[in-house]
């Protein structure tokens, strides 16, 4: 078959996602901190942007008409309209004086650092474990040649203090024999705290008797030989494999228990990470007061000069005016997109709060089974536009700082009709919170119990909502002594 080439002409059409709609889709889903980052990064790229300070601030909240006429900021205003009404149809200040016709302030600002805080706070910083670590063995009197090699076991330490690489790979990383390697890990297990180094948690443990003075004791020989049963408090098999009387295992285990399972866990260099509110929800008089958090975030707006340049067709040749010219459209973009961010944002709170009314005035008890598509029926929006609001944002409410995705479970029947899944996970977690630790409660007791109330579950379903709980079995939840 012959080849050829040539012309044709079809007809499609396609959905394509604009760079600018691209952005707004990406601004929805981003919680604050992230939020303010990309808006200081389009600070730094778009000249056509400016951050308003907390004094012009002010003068723009004041009553239209006391602003003086020696203000420079507004006669600056005046002058440089044209561009934005010959490229859009319209101002940005036009576009934007709704923002405050509700009653909500929509807008950003940035809040200053606290300038009292003294520089020695500020800067001050953790030791992490590394850094404790390499300051004990600099400070040892070790061969060179072994320092090297336990430096590098060092670096090759999780958060935990344990040991993520084999001995080969160390030899390999350093260049000598795996006896070398041995020794210089050895070396690394006796350094503060006690049980670094080790390579699983039985060799932690092990580690740690040596400074308590327990080496050759009856708890070594239970972490020797009898570990596997330790895991599954398999008390009485102990007794039975050592010949043994149950009291003597349960003392040998409360001093395992003391023991640190994680030996790096003090030295942590993470600071915590504090949730920050994206909607405060406050109730005043017996209505709920729906309140956006923007601390942090710049207050944005035009900057006058490059407007005034751009009004001044005379001033710009055409390389200069088309790159301006993206610019403003790209600064007009943001702020919109900010500006429908935080509306978008307020609707689904308040649509929320409509379907769980009952939940903010009463407690966890009264959560309705709520899903994406009810509140999106409900706004008249798409699925996907809910997911991406609800996406890693928080609210503080009166029963405290919840994710969006809380307020979304499904339903399981009850004798009061269905109930979200939310509150029968609150049940189970109450329940075995009453239950007797030495007696604790298996699935199946727990199903008996949450039937006696009126909700039928399966013991699937409820040993699954245990496991999302982070509960342990009720093997492992038995406390004996």
């Amino acid at each position: 078959m012959a080849q050829e080439q040539r012309l044709e002409l079809r007809l499609s059409q396609k959905l394509i996602l604009t760079p600018q709609l691209q952005q707004s889709i990406k601004l929805l889903q981003l919680p604050l901190l992230e939020l303010s980052q990309e808006i200081n990064q389009e600070l730094m790229s778009n000249p056509l942007l400016e951050e308003r300070s907390e004094k012009e601030d002010e003068v723009l909240n004041e009553t239209p008409g006391t602003v003086s006429e020696e203000e420079p900021v507004q006669e600056a205003f005046d002058d440089a309209e044209a561009p934005l009404e010959k490229i859009f149809g319209f101002t940005s200040d036009n576009y934007f004086e709704e923002r405050e016709s509700d009653g909500r302030d929509l807008g950003y600002f940035y809040e200053a650092a606290d300038e009292t805080t003294s520089p020695f706070e500020r800067n001050r910083k953790k030791t992490d474990l590394y850094e404790h670590l390499l300051w004990q063995l600099r400070l040892s009197h070790v061969p060179e040649k072994l320092g090297k090699v336990a430096e590098i076991i060092i670096n090759n330490l999780n958060e935990d203090g344990y040991l993520q690489a084999s001995l080969e790979e160390i030899a390999n990383l350093a260049g000598v024999d795996p006896e070398t390697a041995g020794e210089a890990l050895s070396f690394v297990q006796t350094l503060d705290p006690p049980g670094v180094g080790a390579r699983n948690l039985q060799e932690c443990l092990l580690l740690q008797l040596e400074p308590l003075n327990l080496k050759g004791t009856f708890v070594e020989k239970v972490l020797l030989e009898g570990f596997s049963e330790l895991e599954g408090k398999k008390y009485r098999q102990l007794a039975a494999k050592f010949r043994t009387s149950i009291e003597e295992v349960l003392a040998a285990v409360k001093i395992i228990e003391g023991l640190e399972p994680r030996p790096g866990r003090n030295y942590s260099g993470d600071e915590p990470v504090h949730i920050v509110p994206d909607v405060y929800v406050e109730e005043s008089e017996g209505k709920f007061i729906i309140t956006l958090n923007d601390d942090g975030i710049p207050r944005l707006r035009l900057s006058n000069y490059y407007r005034k340049l751009l009004a001044n067709k005379q001033s710009l040749g055409p390389e200069e005016r088309q790159f301006l010219e993206e610019k403003l459209r790209s600064a007009i973009w943001l702020l919109r997109s900010l500006d429908q961010r935080n509306k978008t944002i307020y609707k689904v709170t308040e649509c929320i709060l409509k379907f769980q009314e009952e939940f903010f005035r009463k407690g966890p008890e009264f959560l309705k089974p709520l899903n994406l598509r009810d509140v999106a029926e409900a706004l008249g929006m798409h699925e996907s536009t809910i997911s991406r609001v609800t996406s890693n944002k928080y609210i503080q409410c009166p029963q405290g700082l919840l994710n969006f995705r809380f307020f979304f479970s499904n339903a399981v029947s009850s004798s009061k009709g269905d109930i979200s899944s939310s509150t029968v996970k609150d049940m189970i977690k109450q329940i075995i919170a009453e239950e007797d630790p030495a007696k604790p409660l298996n699935d199946k007791k727990i199903v008996e119990i949450l039937k006696e109330r009126g909700i039928n579950v399966a013991r699937r379903t409820a040993a699954k909502y245990r496991e999302e709980l982070k509960i342990p079995s009720h093997i492992k939840r038995k406390k004996w002594f």
